[in-house]
């Protein structure tokens, strides 16, 4: 633990960052799970769609993902949701 009191101010604000990234990250895993499994059952896919292509965009914009996996997951998922139909 640090003895600065500087140091210590961004020891606890670079851990409520890692935990509001982590949380973000995992929301942004959850809607994709979602809609994966909304094309599975095949209801509302349109709607689902594009609600999570706008997060994952939304995710990429503010730097929880990179631009090449957001592109690959909408990529994926429209891919899904062609086949299904």
């Amino acid at each position: 633990m640090p003895n600065i009191k500087s140091a210590i101010k961004r020891v606890t604000v670079s851990e409520k960052k890692a935990a509001a990234n982590k949380s973000k990250k995992s929301a942004i895993r959850t809607t994709i799970k979602k809609a994966k499994a909304s094309v599975a059952e095949g209801e509302n896919v349109q709607d689902t769609v594009r609600a999570t292509q706008k997060a994952i965009d939304q995710a990429a914009a503010k730097g929880h993902m990179t631009k090449q996996a957001a592109s690959r997951a909408k990529s994926k998922l429209a891919k899904a949701a062609n086949a299904a139909k």
